[in-house]
């Protein structure tokens, strides 16, 4: 452990610019990211179709594993911002929007279906000309389910 506080301290002038980058890149990529979504992408049991879902396998593998480390890479990123600059909740919400993984819509859901963070959302999409983001109430869908 000592291993690792030591190149913490010997390496302090890198991470202070990896943080800044970080900062400076999450307040571009986040809200773009936020603009991009379709409205209705939290309406419904699952997400659209991405725009690539018909196409051929091998640019279909390329661009999911593309979306996936950059989904990584914001979620790292936020976790970062957590504790130094930056918008670290927004890129871990973007980010984990991005990764595939089990269980992952029911997460999103809940999260999207809290007030502040809708707010936000449908802030930085009001900002740039976008409607606001479609959160279907959760009352309303386990009363859909038979």
């Amino acid at each position: 452990m000592t291993v690792f506080f030591d190149w913490i301290e010997n390496n302090r002038e890198l991470l202070v610019s990896v943080a800044l980058v970080i900062s400076i890149s999450s307040l571009i990529v986040v809200p773009q990211a936020i603009r991009r979504m379709p409205a209705d992408y939290f309406l419904g049991p699952k997400p659209p179709r991405l725009p690539w879902a018909d196409a051929h396998p091998v640019p279909k593998v390329l661009l999911t594993l593309v979306k996936n480390v950059l989904g990584v890479i914001l979620v790292l990123a936020g976790i970062v911002m957590l504790v130094s600059p930056g918008q670290g909740l927004l890129a871990i919400l973007v980010g984990a929007m991005l990764v595939d993984f089990p269980g992952k819509r029911p997460i999103e859901l809940a999260l999207i279906r809290k007030k502040r963070v809708h707010a936000v959302l449908n802030w930085i999409r009001r900002r740039a000309g976008r409607g606001p983001l479609l959160v279907e109430e959760e009352s309303v869908r386990d009363e859909q389910e038979p």
